[in-house]
């Protein structure tokens, strides 16, 4: 057997550059890359490594390791999870900055390989720099942490285990069922360790993602289930677009006359005015989405895992006699609810249900309504998000800002706060991929850096972030990553002076105004923030401006800018969408002092009775 003589953290890097992918055709490496911020457990190993393969595996350098981790993640589902990232850091603050991000992608169902440096295996410095000692387990170290947040988990403690380690995290990454964050902790000294490898090793591999067909019993279940129905609604789910189903679902969808609804990650696998599109669906959800649901007889959930702002919280699919039938790679989302599962790729169960079901097709009456009910939404939708002269704007406003000024290709990326349910319910995707928002994990933090990984991926499209001045504060070093590395972003700051989201939900409760504006807060003073003057010293172009006439000019100059631009705008804390939208659990205290809490227990607790436990 031929072998080469390698340090683990060689061979690793070249593994990974032999990987291959195909996408739309075209053969391309794997792993467009890694991300890396280096420390005392990776610069000496990994370092070395990464420099020697800089022209194959290319390493882009973060200013932050959580955030370059939520770049890494943003990449792969800007690419269908076709294509992924891995990430590398020191051992101790600089992993534990990832586990929120592995957190995330967790949650999301998406690809990242991460590389956190560990303790030494051979102990002889115990405990190193940023070790984490356990009194009662000599193993632990501080990257256990990720064992719960990861799909794999391994750590590497000698050179010949990254063998079987990397086959595991590779089989784990591409399989589109168990697909998530993997986790290879590489013991620093076992990164410098040489071994003699065998070549075939290295051989260059092609990943295709594989495409599993539907059961034929559990189709049969299905088919029967639709044929039966009187009143079927589609929720369209992440799925569909990983799969590359959009085309599938509209023509599914246009011959059987059944209306469409859509979950966060399913944004956008219809057009906005595709006839069957009655956009989203839930607690964040458009009135016509949410009247058809609650009357549904048979929901057909495609790529969903039916998490409780779809469902809302159990309580959306009202009708007594509605059945789920789950359209799912992953049997675990599949056997939800109760429901009549169908564990396939979504587009081979579609192809295979719309073969298999003959000349079926929806009650006319049921697709009147639908289409009445988008009528209306629409009409509805426009008074929120129409131009007005008022000094402090509503998120909605600047939403209809941003729309007026976008066209069809162009990426809107968001992740936490108000913005997220407003986006949902008012903005008008036109292309596949062209709404990217983290509400799986709702994290802050996610929107700049996860607006240059939608930007690494996908070039040729402008990227409109919309964030709040929370998430901003948080994270935003990114900012100067997008300038370093000449990908422009457009960030529109929503400033209403702390956590306007929360702060709405708080007295929604019941609860006093607290700790969530600024201004409710504990403070001697209050702070007098200049983000665009902070933009400005991250490297952008930055301006503030007044109401939303000066937003879109802005706006369109922006489009012609060579750099990361930042348009930072007050906006108004209290207002939100309110029509449209369904009941969220958000457990209320039973006894209080305030009379408001008490009230809205009450309120909450009759809500609590249309839970349902299966569907």
């Amino acid at each position: 057997m031929s072998t080469v003589r390698l340090t683990a953290a060689q061979a690793l890097v070249r593994y990974l550059g032999q990987q291959q992918t195909e996408v739309d055709g075209a053969r391309v490496p794997l792993f467009a890359g890694i991300w890396a911020i280096f420390g005392h457990g990776n610069v000496a190993g990994m370092g070395e490594a990464l420099q020697a393969a800089s022209e194959t595996l290319p390493t882009y350098r973060a200013h932050n390791e959580q955030a370059m981790a939520h770049s890494a993640i943003a990449f792969a589902k800007a690419t269908r999870r076709r294509r992924m990232m891995a990430c590398t850091t020191s051992i101790g603050p600089g992993a534990t900055n990832m586990v929120t991000a592995a957190a995330l992608a967790h949650v999301n169902r998406l690809p990242i390989l991460l590389l956190p440096g560990d303790v030494f295996a051979n102990r002889r410095p115990d405990p190193v720099l940023q070790q984490i000692e356990d009194f009662g387990d000599g193993t632990v170290s501080a990257n256990d942490c990720f064992r719960p947040v990861s799909r794999y988990f391994d750590r590497i403690t000698r050179p010949e285990q990254i063998m079987p380690a990397l086959e595991r995290a590779l089989s784990v990454l591409t399989d589109p069922a168990e697909c998530g964050p993997v986790t290879l902790a590489f013991c620093q000294d076992v990164q410098a360790e040489a071994y003699d490898y065998p070549v075939s090793f290295f051989d260059e591999r092609l990943r295709r993602i594989r495409r599993p067909e539907p059961d034929r019993d559990e189709l049969r279940q299905a088919v029967d289930l639709l044929k039966a129905s009187r009143k079927p609604l589609i929720v369209a789910g992440g799925g569909v677009l990983y799969s590359g189903a959009e085309a599938a679902l509209a023509s599914f969808a246009e011959t059987l006359g059944i209306p469409v609804v859509e979950t966060q990650a399913g944004k956008s696998a219809l057009p906005h005015d595709h006839a069957a599109s009655l956009g989203a669906v839930g607690v964040t959800g458009t009135a016509a989405a949410n009247a058809m649901a609650v009357e549904a007889d048979l929901v057909l959930a495609i790529g969903t895992r039916l998490a409780d702002f779809t469902t809302g919280s159990s309580a959306l699919f009202a009708n007594p006699d509605c059945r789920l039938v789950t359209l799912n790679v992953q049997a675990f989302d599949a056997g939800k609810y109760g429901a009549t599962p169908l564990v396939a790729d979504a587009l081979v169960g579609l192809e295979a249900l719309r073969n298999a079901i003959g000349a079926y097709r929806a009650p006319q009456d049921w697709t009147s309504k639908a289409a009445s009910e988008k009528r209306h939404w629409v009409e509805t939708a426009g008074r929120y998000t129409d131009p007005t002269n008022v000094e402090m704007p509503s998120d909605a406003q600047v939403i209809g800002a941003v729309q007026r000024c976008a066209v069809a290709s162009d990426i809107v990326v968001c992740a936490a706060g108000g913005l997220p349910g407003e986006l949902h319910k008012l903005w008008k995707s036109s292309q596949p991929l062209g709404y990217h928002v983290d509400y799986g994990f709702s994290c802050m933090g996610y929107e700049i850096a996860g607006g240059l990984g939608v930007k690494l991926a996908q070039p040729d499209r402008e990227v409109f972030v919309l964030l709040g001045d929370g998430s901003y504060l948080m994270m935003n070093s990114e900012i100067a990553t997008s300038v370093m590395l000449g990908l422009k972003l457009t960030l529109v700051l929503l400033d209403n002076g702390g956590f306007g989201c929360i702060n709405r939900l708080q007295k929604a409760t019941g609860g006093a105004a607290f700790n969530n504006l600024l201004a409710d807060s504990k403070h001697v003073t209050l702070p007098l923030l200049d983000f665009a003057a902070h933009a400005r010293s991250l490297g952008a172009e930055a301006v503030k401006v007044s109401g939303i006439a000066d937003l879109e000019t802005a706006l369109h100059r922006a489009r012609s800018g060579s750099r990361t631009q930042v348009i930072v705008i007050d906006t108004d804390a209290a207002p939100s969408t309110d029509a449209g939208g369904a009941w969220w659990d958000v457990a209320v205290p039973q006894v209080s002092q305030r009379r408001e809490v008490e009230e809205a227990h009450d309120t909450y607790a009759r809500h609590r009775t249309h839970q349902r436990l299966a569907i």
